[in-house]
């Protein structure tokens, strides 16, 4: 079976929760783990007050038992602190009262998909698309990429991330090995290893948000440890860079993404693209170089997968753009909902956990197997086979 998990629940309710399907059995979880990559997320500078209100812990409802999974569905819930102050707005069942009670929105805000998805589902209350269309989403996107971390991790797959620039300042490009540069970054408010970049970085958040305004930025992904020839070049739907750039650019503001030198590749001419292949009795087969980011035909070939995203601007301002509203036509200044200034170093930790989920995808379609034991003997077969070639 194909690994696969969905999510539901709204910004402001009581929880968000989310079903993965496909997981072995005897997967060990590290609940402390899972944690952290959920606090990992509501870090760094530029977040704004509902980071205070919310702390993020995950609890497993289904699909564990002792601390290993069963092979089952594995069930997770993110509770939502805030859902106190709205258990009114938000209950499922019908409330009476004016739009002030419900506190009905009906002025789209520019950048976000109030109107488009009010349009869409006819309806006339935008909290409705707002709630769900919220970046809150990514909470549980998190925690499921955290256990497809712990999979990955069994098997000698790291995955790390880093922010490359926000507002135009660009870190230069850490030279790190992975550890360090987890270690390095997690230190960090802003994701950079460089204190110079950092400092000057958080000055420009500062300064944004004095501003009313607010920025954006670029962040990387590196997965090292993996094995040649996750993915597949047979059908469109199959390469896994390309489920990798869609897991990305799903990501709430995430406008682009590229792999290795990307865009750059348009601006050079093939010997400077292409990597070389090597051999050696140590290595085996291994690249030269890295500038295509660990893919060649849609299948990764044993460097480290490199993935950068664009995340634009967060669109809620404290100074409004000019909207419509939909009852009247008239045109209004956008509704402010609370917002971040700056939400790059938070979009890079997700932006890790999809990354995660995709190539853990990968891996089970490769090696797949009911239990974790038929997976580990699938793998050490075919690295056998790899190491014969």
């Amino acid at each position: 079976m194909s690994l696969r998990y969905l999510t539901a629940g709204e910004t402001h309710g009581p929880q968000l929760t989310a079903i993965i399907e496909g997981l072995p059995s005897n997967l060990e979880i590290d609940f402390e783990a899972l944690n952290f990559q959920l606090h990992r997320r509501q870090k760094g500078h530029g977040r704004g007050r509902r980071m205070q209100i919310e702390k993020d812990t995950a609890q497993i409802v289904g699909g564990v038992r002792h601390g290993r999974t069963t092979g089952a569905p594995v069930a997770l819930v993110v509770a939502n602190n805030d859902w106190k102050h709205w258990t009114n707005v938000m209950n499922v069942e019908p409330i009476e009262g004016n739009d002030e009670a419900k506190r009905r929105i009906h002025r789209p805000r520019p950048g976000h998909a109030d109107l488009n998805g009010g349009i869409k589902y006819d309806l006339k209350d935008l909290r409705n698309v707002l709630e769900r269309s919220s970046a809150r989403e990514t909470a549980a996107r998190v925690a499921v990429g955290a256990v497809a971390r712990q999979l990955l991790e069994k098997f000698g797959i790291r995955v790390a991330g880093h922010v490359v620039s926000i507002g135009g300042i660009v870190a230069p490009t850490p030279d790190l090995p992975i550890e360090e540069l987890i270690a390095k970054t997690e230190e960090s408010p802003v994701r950079v290893a460089d204190p110079e970049t950092e400092a000057k970085m958080i000055a420009l958040i500062d300064q944004t948000k004095a501003d009313g305004d607010s920025i954006g930025g670029v962040v990387e992904c590196i997965v090292t440890g993996l094995p040649i020839g996750l993915g597949s070049h047979v059908q469109w739907d199959r390469k896994l860079d390309g489920r990798i750039a869609q897991a990305v650019v799903s990501i709430n503001a995430f406008k682009g993404v590229e792999f290795g030198i990307g865009f750059e590749a348009a601006n050079r001419p093939g010997s400077q693209v292409h990597d070389e292949i090597l051999y050696s009795e140590e290595r085996g087969y291994h690249r030269a170089s890295n500038r295509l980011g660990g893919f060649e035909g849609g299948m990764t070939n044993g460097m480290p997968i490199v993935v950068r995203g664009v995340m634009k601007p967060i669109p809620t301002l404290y100074k409004p753009l000019q909207s419509v509203d939909i009852d009247t036509k008239e045109p209004f200044t956008a509704q402010v909902e609370r917002s971040d200034a700056c939400a790059v170093p938070a979009a890079s930790v997700v932006m890790e956990s999809v990354v995660a989920w995709e190539v853990a995808k990968a891996f089970l379609e490769k090696f797949g197997g009911d239990s974790m034991e038929e997976i580990r003997a699938n793998y050490d077969n075919y690295l056998r086979q790899a190491a014969e070639y």
